[in-house]
């Protein structure tokens, strides 16, 4: 009787184990715990921690400690973690549809950033599901404005200069002005003005205040070039090995980080703006404008270039974009 109490006990305690078995995700970003996207990365992690009651735990890992950004999408795909966040554009080369938001003066503001969102949703999807890959949710940063180093008056003055480039969008557009790209990541972009190793560049407001880049850089061009959108992804199969009330939860979380990022995107850039002012960058909307317009022939000629890559699928998008 005695071995069989033992026995039944243990039992329990094995049942017990199991039904509070605690999966863990692992989610790397290539960003720092500072910037508004890691931020909600940390919220949907609390909140998805607070929905399953424990049972999903995910750690965040901000400023590319866990993977560099470039490798956090191919760690996903292999399963080497199991979530991950990186900026779609990164990887245009892959597949267009990663790349459309990064082409210039298609949308430049958020209402039209998130029609183009929802036009191209449904190919996205199926182009990362192809790899593996589910879509969680997607935030765009700001729009892309002009740092530089020096006073510019026209778009002729960026020629010979080193303009940061950070995908292939962006390789594209410093040699049409007839810069020389050169690549470098956010996080060693601090490092490369104070070395001389590039001139200016296109980013965020949110870069601009997150890598304290008005400390190397004191001209600021409104231009509203595009909206980047990060991305949030699972392994399909770790997104799969959950029972079906933690997938529930996971979706429903991320449709709620979806709609506090898009939120939380644009009061960011708002603040920012006002903030690189305070902190003695230029704010020059005049030469913006002139030079957005100066910019906007690059962009045709991307987006023409865009539809022949992306062929049928690529020009329902934009139609569906263009639909008000």
């Amino acid at each position: 009787m005695k071995k069989l109490l033992v026995s039944l006990a243990a039992v329990a305690v094995m049942a017990g184990s199991a039904a509070f078995a605690q999966t863990k995700w692992d989610l790397p970003s290539g960003y720092g715990a500072n910037t508004f996207q890691v931020q909600n990365l940390t919220q949907f992690a609390a909140d998805i921690d607070k929905a399953t009651a424990g049972k999903l735990k995910i750690t965040v890992h901000p400023n590319a400690s866990l993977f560099k950004a470039n490798e956090i999408k191919r760690a996903v795909q292999s399963g080497q973690t199991q979530a991950g966040e990186f900026i779609l554009s990164l990887f245009s080369n892959e597949a267009p549809v990663y790349g459309l938001d990064s082409i210039p003066f298609l949308a430049t503001s958020y209402a039209d950033s998130k029609r183009l969102d929802t036009a191209s949703r449904e190919l996205l999807v199926k182009t990362l599901a192809a790899q593996g890959i589910k879509l969680l949710y997607t935030v765009p940063w700001p729009p892309q404005s002009l740092y530089s180093k020096k006073a510019l008056t026209k778009l002729a003055d960026l020629k010979s200069t080193k303009m940061r480039a950070y995908n292939p969008a962006t390789s594209f557009i410093a040699t049409a002005v007839g810069a020389q790209p050169v690549t470098i990541q956010l996080a060693e972009l601090p490092a490369a003005l104070a070395t001389g190793g590039a001139d200016n560049f296109l980013t965020s407001t949110s870069s601009g205040i997150d890598s304290k880049l008005y400390e190397s850089v004191k001209f600021f061009y409104d231009v509203n070039a595009w909206l980047p959108r990060n991305a949030v992804v699972v392994n399909q199969k770790a997104f799969d090995a959950l029972d079906k009330a933690a997938q529930d939860a996971v979706l429903q979380q991320a449709a709620a980080a979806e709609a506090r990022g898009w939120q939380n995107s644009e009061k960011n850039n708002a603040d920012n703006l006002k903030e690189l002012a305070a902190k003695g960058m230029k704010i020059d909307t005049v030469v913006g404008e002139s030079l957005k317009k100066e910019l906007k022939p690059i962009g045709d000629t991307m987006t023409a270039d865009w539809l022949k890559l992306a062929g049928a699928d690529g020009k329902a998008i934009i139609d569906a974009y263009h639909k008000k």
